[in-house]
């Protein structure tokens, strides 16, 4: 396959289009766009990034997505979100572009809890769930929106009362037995022939926002894989897909959810070997695939991610050595990473140092390739570094005192260590 294929995934800004994104920026075989209804921060990670189509349920969503599609000439459509998933399947054949979904039943029956729990009506691997609170045999419950996702909403119901108060409130919910041992993801990619080819469990061990935030991978366990294998039967699955199981008082697992896309933290089993997403358009595109996994147990924790966005024009970078690209005798590899940014934007890179020893003979020592910068200037005595420092510049050294001369002299924006992540792009 010799041209590209340009993806766009909306929204762009949740954590599924994230985990989508980092998943496909660096295959040669995708181009990546990025569309959102509201500012957020898909703009600090997607190049091309559209802002303002509707909601899904909004007027005029079918409109805007054409537009988008047809302005960045996209050829197929990511969802990397329950509603967008089930709006974008129910209007495929209006949209100018494919969408990676599975078949619309699916995609309907996964987005309500009681229809899913009504379509496999039978199946010994469903937790027990209740009409009303008159169903309810012994409390507590467990409790959550029907139609939902990240487990926002779902709560423990110790009491009738309690139980009756929150139906109040008009939402559709889904009342189920309280399970309250370990809960798993399981993360599973179907073929197009219907074969089930993954079947990947995960713990959840550190939960936000409904996101699973620090998860390891399991081993096999026969249970959990006839789940998936039943599950794969009587819906039909295409790409990547996910349930969530919790283990009973008895310790026998219970499905959760089950749902037709992308899981968020699908990252760790992305890097085990198996890059769903990306598999997912390999079959797509009509390609036998295969999987190479590897067996080490990996565990993925994230936190709040910071990304910076200025206003900075510049043609030269001026950096130190000493504790600055060298740090505790370590390369510093952040601000190798924006060196290497900046050299691919066509910027000058000055290596600017009072370092006592053989400068180039140094660089070699730590496998730094000289041909990284423009010029190496090692200062002799009595020389100051604003003499050799130019305009339309940026300067990066850990001394105040020497950032504060340069600052005084050039009057260009300075940098210690510490800021460096504020230039770095993390766009592709």
């Amino acid at each position: 396959m010799a041209d590209k294929k340009n993806i766009l995934v909306f929204p762009a800004g949740t954590e599924i289009a994230f985990e989508i994104h980092d998943a496909l920026c660096r295959s040669k075989f995708v181009r990546l766009f990025g569309a959102t209804s509201v500012p957020c921060h898909a703009e600090f990670v997607f190049e091309n990034c559209a802002e303002g189509v509707p909601f899904p349920d909004q007027p005029g969503f079918l409109e805007a997505m054409n537009r988008v599609v047809d302005e960045f000439q996209i050829d197929y459509i990511y969802p990397a979100h329950d509603s967008a998933l089930l709006a974008l399947t129910r209007l495929q054949d209006r949209l100018h572009a494919q969408v990676i979904t599975s078949p619309l039943e699916t995609v309907e029956i996964c987005r309500d809890k009681n229809r899913t729990y009504a379509f496999l009506a039978g199946a010994d691997y469903l937790p027990a769930f209740y009409a009303d609170a008159d169903a309810v045999p012994a409390y507590p419950v467990f409790l959550k929106p029907a139609v939902g996702q990240g487990a926002q909403g779902a709560r423990r119901i110790d009491s009738r009362a309690q139980l009756e108060e929150a139906l109040a409130d008009g939402t559709d919910y889904a009342i189920c037995e309280y399970l309250p041992g370990e809960e798993y993801t399981v993360d599973c990619f179907t073929d197009r022939h219907g074969k089930l080819r993954l079947v990947s469990p995960r713990s959840r061990e550190r939960i936000r926002a409904g996101i699973a935030v620090r998860s390891r991978n399991l081993p096999e366990d026969p249970a959990i894989t006839a789940i998936g294998e039943d599950l794969n039967r009587r819906l039909r699955f295409r790409g990547a897909w996910f349930f969530q199981v919790k283990r009973n008082a008895a310790g026998a697992c219970r499905l959760m959810e089950a749902a037709p896309r992308v899981a968020g933290t699908m990252g760790l089993t992305r890097n085990r070997g198996a890059n769903l997403p990306l598999l997912t358009l390999f079959d797509r595109w009509g390609f036998e695939v295969d999987l190479l996994l590897n067996g080490q147990e990996r565990m993925l924790d994230r936190a709040f991610i910071t990304r910076y966005r200025n206003d900075l024009c510049y043609q030269r970078v001026y950096v130190d050595f000493d504790d600055t690209l060298i740090l505790d005798g370590k390369v510093n590899g952040e601000l190798m990473m924006f060196l290497y940014q900046a050299r691919d934007a066509g910027k000058e890179l000055i290596l600017l140092s009072r370092h006592s020893r053989e400068l180039r003979e140094d660089l070699k020592r730590f496998a730094i390739s000289e041909d990284l910068f423009t010029r190496v200037i090692r200062l002799k005595e009595g020389e100051e570094k604003p003499d050799y420092v130019e305009p339309d510049s940026i300067f990066i050294d850990d001394s105040f005192a020497e950032r504060r001369r340069v600052k005084e002299a050039c009057g260009i924006p300075v940098f210690d260590v510490d800021m460096v992540e504020s230039l770095l792009d993390w766009r592709c």
